[in-house]
């Protein structure tokens, strides 16, 4: 029988610092802090909060007040999503992304007027696509 993981971090009275996240992302905790080296990089601030309505710890980044990515922590990754407007989609197939990228962006199903592009950051390398996405969603007005 195929295990589904499911999203950590459900206790609302334990703060997913450093310690907490290590032995959930395991291998993909050294993708983790590139990460918020880029959100740094870039200007941005994150901050992880108790969604009661989800029941689950999220984090939010920000480029100043604007929300740019949603993360939540996984066991063995860490799930970044950004949301795209639909009038800005096309904008997204023409960036020199991974192919892969491009196509598991295109299979995603909408939210409400927005697509989401959800990354499972595990390793290093899908930093490169993610940061063009994030950028483009920078610029998106």
């Amino acid at each position: 029988m195929e295990t589904i993981n499911t999203i950590e971090l459900r206790d609302a009275d334990v703060f997913p610092d450093d310690t907490v996240l290590k032995p959930i992302l395991r291998e993909s905790f050294r993708a983790y802090k590139e990460l918020l080296e880029l959100f740094a990089k870039h200007g941005m601030t994150w901050e992880w909060r108790y969604y009661h309505d989800g029941k689950a710890w999220l984090c939010k980044v920000q480029k100043k007040k604007r929300t740019i990515v949603w993360m939540s922590a996984w066991k063995d990754f860490m799930q970044a999503t950004l949301y795209f407007p639909e009038k800005h989609i096309d904008m997204i197939y023409a960036l020199d992304i991974n192919e892969e990228t491009r196509e598991r962006f295109r299979l995603t199903k909408n939210v409400g007027k927005s697509k989401p592009c959800i990354f499972e950051i595990r390793e290093i390398e899908i930093l490169h696509d993610f940061e063009k996405l994030m950028i483009c969603k920078m610029a998106c007005k």
